[in-house]
């Protein structure tokens, strides 16, 4: 059936009839939306809104992470004719998941960008549906937090990068995508005592009271520990989670702004992701992919992957509330 769907499918972003099922269609060709998900700005009864944030004027060393969103919804047409392995649920089939577009912003216009952004998510979240986000570098988190910790209160905070990001930095009008946890914590926008950091290897004295699971840790132990940890870190309180992916060693990940050696596996990051479902995720993002580092695209595919583990994370979680 799925070879005879691919003979005929194209399209599936917007030729699809109702949001929910896998996609046959052929990976390399078609309008590309991600996990071949209807393009739509209609969420009423929507589960997760995608959105993309092609922003990288905040950065410290490689721009490019503008081209992410495209990268990872390209990569993304890998995988939706299988179930997401490794998970009990099937969000193409059983969630109404759309693809919502990029955010538009006048890229000459930086200082108008903050506002912009959290107005975008504002807007999604109003519709009592997720909100997964792909960067764009860093920085986009920031905006974001201030939607979600209007709607929920301040956030518990799972971070999975090489970097902290909580550089002290109080000029708060300052666009910078090594500061903005700092900021974060300072606004009142996460909870510092809840969050918890993953994967970190550069040197930072300032850590805002937030937990760090550093590399060298997570090497050290299996990443079944490292799922208990964050859970017992973040409880039962709203996360959200944000996926850097440069969390990951440039061996698997060479096509981002800021590398740094030492990183977790492909391997031990999708281990962690499903062993800490569960959490109370209420949205997400992967950010930093840059695309044109990487002539091989496996950082794109990790973005994608990483994405999708993020909608099953979410998904499994309303799943568990809707039971």
């Amino acid at each position: 059936m799925a070879l005879k769907d691919a003979a005929y499918d194209v399209d599936n972003a917007i030729t699809r009839e109702g949001r929910r099922g896998m996609s046959y269609e052929n990976a390399f060709g078609g309008i590309l939306s991600f996990m071949r998900r209807n393009y739509s700005k209609d969420l009423v009864d929507v589960d997760i809104a995608i959105t993309g944030i092609p922003f990288d004027q905040a950065v410290t060393n490689r721009p490019g992470s503008r081209f992410g969103p495209r990268a990872i919804r390209e990569a993304s047409t890998l995988q939706p004719c299988d179930p997401p392995y490794g998970w009990d649920i099937n969000p193409l089939e059983d969630f109404d998941i759309v693809d919502y577009g990029d955010l538009a912003f006048d890229y000459a216009n930086v200082a108008a960008f903050p506002a912009q952004l959290t107005d975008h998510i504002r807007g999604i979240l109003k519709h009592e549906c997720g909100a997964l986000s792909f960067g764009g570098d860093h920085y986009v988190t920031f905006p974001i937090l201030r939607a979600f910790a209007e709607k929920f209160g301040p956030v518990a905070l799972v971070h999975f990068d090489a970097h902290s990001d909580t550089w002290p930095d109080d000029d708060m009008n300052r666009i910078d995508h090594g500061t903005m946890f700092y900021k974060a914590v300072k606004e009142g926008l996460i909870i510092p005592e809840k969050s918890v950091q993953i994967g970190i290897r550069t040197q930072n004295d300032y850590d805002a009271g937030v937990h760090v699971i550093d590399a060298p840790l997570v090497h050290r132990q299996t990443p079944d520990e490292t799922a208990i940890q964050i859970k017992n870190i973040v409880g039962d309180h709203p996360v959200y989670l944000t996926f850097d992916i440069d969390c990951l060693d440039p061996a698997f990940a060479p096509g981002t702004g800021t590398p740094v050696w030492g990183g977790l596996s492909s391997a031990q990051a999708a281990a962690i992701l499903r062993n800490i479902r569960g959490i109370n995720m209420v949205g997400g993002d992967v950010v930093e992919v840059s695309p044109q580092y990487d002539t091989s695209g496996a950082t794109a595919v990790a973005g994608a992957h990483a994405a999708m583990e993020l909608v099953c994370l979410y998904c499994w979680n309303l799943r568990a509330k809707n039971a």
